[in-house]
């Protein structure tokens, strides 16, 4: 059933950081989901919502076809009625068949919009939704005041779950798997923990402009924070088509345009990240098999390289039509945990990996975003990100291991990797 939308356009254009600033003050549960700073494409929202229990967004029902038109593309975002949130990553490896440490659904949490300013870069529009008179919100929204440049952060010492030497060591044992024929790659990841209070509006504001990021967002729900600089978007549907866009290799940019190109060429060309990303489209490739319509699945493109600001990536990307009827945790049931996070064969991934990490992996390595009344949904990968909980932030990082890892290099990926949140 959809929400009954009261709907205002602003007068004039909002900073979306001053509307999020303004509203994550006030509220408890709110969000943004953030086209970084100085976009001038796609949209952004900043809003709130209730808490509801992740089963009401599991039950959505997947509508629409890819044969109707394209008449509700404007209607795609969190709305009044939809929600926003994330599934952790040891919920969905449970529910997928692996073992796992963590007895509980708990670091899951997902609200209920409530009301919504929409965004739109291209078009310097803002819009606001809301279950209410967004009349009044639109008035309040005006009087926000300007926030303050935000301070530089109170340096601190973050503690490693696992040293360096270990962390080596456990690459190996992944080689180890792999040589005995247990898995073709293994995405290893630890954490790194900071104790004590964090502004997480504060924390968040600092991410964005330190970190390159075209899936970011803020997300608190209660007393628990997702703070995400994520560059992987995991699924995207609209009107039953799903589309997941796995990320393997990554290249710096350089302010040298001979170097640059260089550096995308060695991208495109690398054979470990070229391995590393066919691996995961054939994984991908799978999982979607199951859930859509038989001969539907394709691979829609191939070790593209795509450059952002602050690096270039390698990307593919898999579809497929959903069968109709699906329900929204059907469709996570056949592809969550992602692939690019757990490695191949995915449950034997799972299953080694919970082994040597020892320690649950909480949201990091899970996904976040929303979800529409309809089904449709936009979902990204939990990486470079923060989460801030009592009174303690963490951050995650990993990188997928082959046959041909060097764990030295490894290793100091995975500092570079979690250096940018922290």
């Amino acid at each position: 059933m959809t929400t009954p939308q009261s709907i205002v356009p602003l007068a004039a254009w909002l900073d979306p950081e001053r509307v999020f600033c303004g509203w994550a003050h006030r509220f408890e549960n709110a969000f943004w989901l953030d086209a970084g700073p100085g976009a001038t494409s796609a949209r952004s929202w900043v809003g709130i919502g209730e808490s509801v229990a992740s089963t009401v967004v599991e039950q959505v029902v997947v509508r629409g076809s890819v044969a109707e038109d394209d008449s509700r593309s404007d209607e795609r975002g969190p709305r009044p009625g939809g929600w926003v949130g994330w599934f952790a990553y040891d919920g969905g490896a449970r529910r997928a068949g692996a073992p796992t440490l963590s007895d509980s659904d708990d670091e899951t949490r997902w609200m209920r919009v409530r009301a919504v300013v929409e965004f739109d870069h291209a078009t310097c529009r803002a819009t606001v939704f809301a279950g209410g008179d967004a009349r009044e919100l639109a008035t309040e929204l005006a009087a926000l005041p300007h926030p303050g440049a935000v301070g530089e952060p109170t340096p601190v010492v973050a503690s490693s779950r696992h040293d360096a030497a270990t962390y080596a060591a456990l690459i190996e044992q992944c080689r180890e798997q792999i040589r005995q024929g247990n898995a073709y790659q293994l995405c290893l990841t630890t954490r790194f923990e900071v104790e004590g209070a964090v502004d997480a509006v504060a924390a968040y504001r600092r991410l964005r402009r330190g970190v390159s990021a075209h899936h970011g967002g803020f997300v608190r729900i209660a007393d628990r924070a997702l703070l995400s600089a994520s560059p992987e978007q995991f699924l995207n549907v609209d009107r039953g088509r799903v589309r997941t866009h796995p990320i393997k290799g990554t290249r710096p940019r350089s302010a040298d345009s001979v170097i640059d190109a260089e550096l995308a060429e060695d991208l495109r060309t690398d054979v470990k990240e070229r391995a590393e990303n066919v691996m995961i489209v054939d994984l991908m490739r799978n999982d979607l098999s199951r859930i859509c319509e038989i001969g539907s699945v394709t691979v829609e493109r191939l070790f593209d390289v795509e450059s952002y600001p602050a690096v270039h990536q390698l990307v593919s990307t898999v579809a497929g039509n959903l069968f109709p009827g699906l329900e929204v945790g059907e469709l996570l049931g056949a592809t969550f945990p992602a692939g690019s996070m757990t490695g191949a064969p995915k449950l034997s991934a799972m299953s080694i990996l919970q082994r040597l990490e020892g320690a649950p992996r909480g949201i990091f390595a899970g996904c976040f975003g929303w979800v529409s009344p309809q089904g449709d949904l936009d979902l990204a990968m939990v990486i470079r990100s923060i989460v801030v909980e009592n009174g303690r932030a963490y951050v995650g990082a990993g990188g997928g291991i082959t046959w041909l890892s060097h764990p030295p290099s490894e290793v100091a990926e995975v500092v570079v990797k979690a250096r940018g949140p922290l």
